[in-house]
């Protein structure tokens, strides 16, 4: 190990970042998990917080139950306004970046909503720079609430068409999970998975209970239920190597979720 660990800082000092052999040597160091025995829920925007209170509420109520068992990051998405905003801006000719502010701003304002919500029980909203406390938040109420749209800002990779923000508040979410660690990922929208076709346009539409992300794109699927780039961070993961979607506008199917029970669409990495 000590032979392995010099070996890496000679290459840092001697080789570019990008270095082939310098990634390689970094390949070998293990990282660290911080927060292994927690799971991050993504509450879609669109899906769930804009259907107010007959989604909203019964959701509440079955994070407060089990955050009993559970320890909890919730994210939140964005929603029908976001896509308000983007549409106003895209048609101003702004760049990828501007639109990553707006939308961050109404991820942020279901944040509040959701974390307000929930304060009577403990549970507090966090902006970007409390993601430092989340630790101690788990510790104490096992539950927080955090915006799901990643801080990029006027750093968003722009997309290779338009300007839309490529990574949104699945991607951001996801990035969460991933970066500290965590036992898993659970997109909470407003149907029951994955399907092979839409199923609100659809009658045909059936639902596929597992499929890897190459599948996915392979049928194209990719850009149906979570962001696409999400799934290319979820193929290169260390950590979190699946995914599970499900509708949380069905009562107890996050307490099953949670759980470690399949109850909607699984998604892997391979």
């Amino acid at each position: 190990m000590a032979d392995t660990t010099a070996e890496f800082e000679a290459l840092l000092m001697q080789r570019s970042l990008s270095d082939p052999q310098l990634l390689a040597a970094a390949e070998t160091a293990s990282d660290f998990r911080i927060l292994p025995d927690a799971t991050v829920l993504k509450i879609g925007g669109q899906s769930v917080i804009d259907r107010g209170r007959a989604a909203v509420y019964p959701l509440v109520d079955e994070i407060v139950a089990a955050r009993a068992q559970h320890k909890m990051l919730i994210g939140t998405g964005a929603g029908t306004r976001a896509r308000h905003l983007y549409s106003i801006a895209a048609r101003l000719n702004l760049p990828a970046g501007v639109l990553s502010q707006l939308g961050a701003s109404v991820a942020n304002q279901n944040a509040v909503m959701l974390g307000t919500l929930l304060a009577k029980h403990g549970i507090s909203a966090v902006d970007g720079a409390g993601l430092s406390a989340v630790p101690l938040y788990l510790e104490e109420v096992n539950a927080v609430v955090f915006s799901g749209m990643p801080p990029y800002g006027l750093w968003m990779r722009p997309a290779a068409e338009g300007v839309i923000p490529p990574y949104r508040t699945d991607a951001g979410c996801f990035l969460v999970a991933e970066q500290f660690g965590c036992k898993a990922m659970i997109f909470v929208k407003d149907e029951a998975g994955l399907y092979t076709d839409n199923p609100k346009a659809s009658k045909n539409a059936v639902l596929i209970p597992r499929i890897t992300v190459d599948e996915m794109k392979a049928k194209g699927l990719h850009d149906s239920v979570l962001e696409f780039p999400m799934l290319d961070l979820l193929r290169s993961a260390r950590h979190v190597r699946e995914v599970q979607v499900i509708n949380g506008l069905v009562p107890g199917n996050l307490t099953r979720a949670l759980n470690g029970e399949h109850v909607g669409t699984i998604i892997t990495a391979r």
